[in-house]
Parts: structure tokens; C-alpha cells; sequence
């Protein structure tokens, strides 16, 4: 009889690997408290993997049958049928266990206290199937480089260290209140802030993993976490004086009602320190922190230059940030400093208006293009073959994906639902290890490398998550060509 196999973590790295060698499974995490009275980091991990385990192990099926399809038995560890993997992983470095960082600043002081020297990670894993359990570990030594301040801030900046499930708090820096043990500090300079969160998918069969992901996350004040984490947000309303478009809002603004916003935000909002200069320009109008702008200041016929103004802004942002952007063969993405913009302000608000904000090149970038080799505009009227001769590079933990969009800048509609490939795809690489992505309205014989496109003009976005900064220097970018 074939069992089920039951991942007791929501770790992607170890989703991950289990789809790299083909094994299905479901996700059902833990919620044991992860205290372990072992002191050898062997023991440790071993411990931790079995707690882990045994949690799962002790869940009523009943509770979890729309993630798991046996449900004879009362729990999952009183059937054979099923085979639970639970895994913990710790460094360990003279004689220390290194937790999960508090901070940046802390993980500033845990990466440099690694650099230019060896650790170990220990890793216990433990299966349980029916009343049997074997518990395990594996010893890694890790060499790392002798790194410079700068390479450890860049490295800090793609969250990776942090990037761990667990209980993050967000502050402002004066916040000096205690956290619970295990809550991690992650200092923003602004009290309005936001936030995109990305789960990995793998497929249609992966959304029941992602969804039990998604059931375990929280977003409540930390008062309420502290006292359990039983939380209900505010009822929402509709308002009809809020129902706009942001960016039109804002573009329709009047002098003062521009600058007068903006300096009641910030007053909860301050300006980095390298925005000094500036302010010391602005408060000649009267625009800073608490002020209270007066129109008359800008002299007669302001409000015919700020029409002005505003009706050549796009294409006044867009021509200052052209320097910006990085040519990667017929596509175009842009570099530095888009996501740390520091005081560019015109490329800053370049991004503004058509995104709230934009990841840093070592996190992401995104190629775009929307024309053929030739230069000549894409069209679903005609048939194309996007051709990579190697695959986008990318750092340990990286993604990437190809995402078509019509002229709206939406998704297009298409008969099998697949609005992008990317390399969790079942596509199909030729002999000599190439793919050839096929871009057409209409469907292809054999659809597994078939991108759907609308029937007018079109663009494509290419994402490389986690990208090899240094591979994409030789890289050779793929190719559009029409059939």
C-alpha cells in the first residue's frame, strides 16, 4: 500500500527538496515548542526533528482531511499508512548554538563572527510511521570567506539570514519595549510601512502545501501576541471619498493639498537623514515636518506651471531614469540603486508611479521586453520561439519565471490556465540542454513549452529571483524570433 507523506515543517528549503526528487507530499506544520534538553547539537536536532514529528504525529485526521486523503485512523501516528518527516537544522560554532537573529544589527555580529572561518550545521531528522521512529543527524562543516562589511550588509539586505519561519516583530528604532524570547526585531524607519509576501508554488498539485503555509501566518499587534495571539482586525468600511485610483489621486492634487499632505506625513513619517539638504530647500515654501505650506509662496501663475508640470512628469521621470536601465540582450531591466534609492528622488518616483515600491537587484530583477530580435513590436497576430541557450542564473534558493501580458498590463486569458513558465514548469528542454518557449494565441500540438499570448500586442517579464549578479555579466540572455 502506497503511503502519505507528511512534511512536519513549513520550511520552503525542505519543500523544496522534496519536489527536486519527485515525492509527493503534504505539508501540515508543527506547533510544538521547540525547547530541548539536550546539550550535544546531535542530540539537539534530533530532539527538535522528534518533537516536531510527534506533534504531527498526534493530530486527529478527521481535522485534516482536506489536505490528506486516508482519514481511517484517529490520529496520524496510529496507522502505518502515513509516514511523517519532521527536521530541524542549528549552526554551531565554538561550542555555540547561533539562533535565529534578533535583528539586522544582530545578524550584522553573527555573519562577521563566522566570516573568514569554519562552522558546523547539524541537522537531525526524524520518520515516524505507525509506532515506529528513527531519529538521525548530519554533520556539515561550512567554510566561509573572509568577508567585508559591505558584502555582509549587501547579503543582510536580501533578508536571507532572517529568512526563517518564527515570530518577527516590527519596530520603529526608538521603540525600546522587551519581546518574548524568540521574536525577532526587525527595525523600519517609518510608522507606515507595507509588506508583500510570496509563497512558492509548485504547481497545481502544491497549492494545499501552500495554503496550510498560508493558514499559519499572522499579522496582529504584538499586545495581542502576547497574551496568545487570538486577534480579529477591525471590520472594514467603504468610504466613498477613498475610492480612487492612488497615483490619479495624488497627480490631482493642488500645490498645497500636495505639500501640506506630505508634511503631516511626516511628521509620523520622518525623512532619512540624507534627505537634509532637501528640507533645507524646501522649507523655503514652507514644506517640512509640521508645517503648513502656503500657495502664495510659489508666485502668480503656479498653478498654470504646476499643470504644467504634472502633464510632462512621466515622461520627465522616465527620460532622467533611462541611465538606469541595463540592456540583457533585447531585454531591459534596471539596476542599482532601485529599491535602496537613497537620494535619487526622480528615479524613486519613477517606480512610484507604476508600483509602490521595487525589490533590490540582489533580491530580484525583472527584464522586460517587448519587441522580437529585430526590434519590431510582439503581436499575437504572429508566432514566435523565445530560445535560452542556458537557463537564468541564480544564487542557492533562487527562482525565475517568463510572464506574458497584454496591452491592458494584465494577465492573459487562455485555455489551459498558464500564465507564465517558469523553472518549476514541466517544459521540455531540447538535446543539447536549450529550451525553446513557443509564444502563440493558438495552442501548439504538444503544449508543455507553450506560452499563451493575446491576439493584439504584447510584453513579456522575465523575474530572476535571487539572481547570480556576477554569471549575468556573461550570461547570454534569451532570444525572441518569429517562426
Amino acid at each position: 500500500m502506497k503511503k502519505e507523506i507528511i512534511l512536519a515543517s513549513g520550511s520552503p528549503r525542505r519543500r523544496e527538496l522534496l519536489n527536486q526528487i519527485g515525492i509527493d507530499f503534504t505539508v501540515i506544520t508543527s506547533d510544538a515548542d521547540e525547547i530541548t534538553t539536550e546539550k550535544s547539537p546531535e542530540k539537539i536536532v534530533m530532539q527538535l526533528s522528534s518533537l516536531k514529528a510527534e506533534a504531527v504525529a498526534k493530530l486527529p485526521v478527521k481535522k485534516n482531511t482536506a489536505a490528506v486523503q486516508n482519514s481511517a485512523a484517529a490520529s496520524f501516528g496510529d496507522s502505518d499508512s502515513y509516514v511523517i518527516i519532521g527536521a530541524d537544522t542549528i549552526v554551531y560554532a565554538d561550542g555555540q548554538v547561533l539562533g535565529k537573529p534578533r535583528d539586522e544589527r544582530h545578524a550584522f555580529d553573527m555573519i562577521k563572527s563566522l566570516s573568514g572561518g569554519s562552522h558546523s550545521v547539524y541537522t537531525g531528522v526524524t520518520f515516524i510511521c505507525g509506532k515506529e521512529k528513527t531519529s538521525f543527524y548530519e554533520q556539515t562543516e561550512v567554510y566561509v570567506y573572509d568577508m567585508t562589511d559591505e558584502e555582509i550588509l549587501d547579503y543582510i539586505k536580501t533578508k536571507e539570514p532572517m529568512d526563517k519561519a518564527g515570530a518577527y516583530a516590527i519596530a520603529l528604532p526608538g521603540w525600546e519595549g522587551e519581546l518574548p524570547d524568540g521574536v525577532t526585531r526587525v527595525d523600519v524607519p517609518t510608522a507606515t510601512m507595507w509588506s508583500i509576501t510570496r509563497t512558492v508554488l509548485s504547481g497545481n498539485e502544491d497549492l494545499p502545501n501552500v495554503y496550510a503555509i498560508q493558514e499559519q501566518m499572522q499579522l496582529l499587534p504584538l499586545s495581542a501576541y502576547v497574551q496568545g495571539g487570538e486577534y480579529a482586525a477591525p471590520q472594514g468600511a467603504y468610504k466613498e471619498e477613498n475610492d480612487f485610483v492612488p497615483v490619479n489621486k495624488v497627480l490631482s492634487m493642488t500645490p498645497a493639498e500636495f505639500f501640506n499632505t506630505a508634511n503631516a506625513l511626516m511628521q509620523v513619517n520622518p525623512p532619512a537623514d540624507a534627505d537634509k539638504e532637501l528640507l533645507k530647500k524646501l522649507s523655503a515654501i514652507n514644506v517640512g515636518a509640521g508645517k503648513t505650506f502656503d500657495a502664495a509662496l510659489l508666485g502668480e501663475g503656479a498653478a498654470e506651471r504646476w499643470t504644467q508640470m504634472l502633464q510632462g512628469l512621466r515622461a520627465t521621470l522616465a527620460a532622467d531614469g533611462a541611465k538606469y536601465a541595463q540592456k540583457l540582450g533585447q531585454w531591459v531591466c534596471y539596476g542599482k540603486p532601485i529599491g535602496d534609492f537613497g537620494t535619487e528622488y526622480t528615479y524613486r518616483a519613477m517606480v512610484a508611479l507604476v508600483g509602490l515600491g521595487a525589490n533590490t537587484v540582489d533580491v530580484a530583477i525583472y527584464p522586460k521586453t517587448a519587441v522580437d530580435e529585430t526590434g519590431a513590436a510582439l503581436t499575437g497576430e504572429k508566432k514566435y520561439t523565445l530560445h535560452f541557450e542556458t537557463l537564468p542564473p541564480t544564487l542557492e534558493g533562487g527562482f525565475w519565471s517568463v510572464t506574458a501580458y497584454g496591452e491592458d498590463d494584465f494577465l492573459i486569458d487562455n485555455s489551459i490556465d498558464r500564465y507564465c513558465i517558469n523553472d518549476r514548469s514541466d517544459f521540455k528542454l531540447n538535446a543539447d540542454g536549450t529550451l525553446d518557449i513557443i509564444l502563440s494565441k493558438d495552442a501548439p500540438e504538444d503544449t508543455s513549452n507553450w506560452l499563451p499570448v493575446s491576439d493584439g500586442e504584447f510584453h513579456l517579464f522575465m523575474r530572476i529571483y535571487v539572481p547570480d549578479m556576477t554569471a549575468l555579466d556573461s550570461w547570454q540572455p534569451p532570444v525572441i524570433r518569429e517562426q
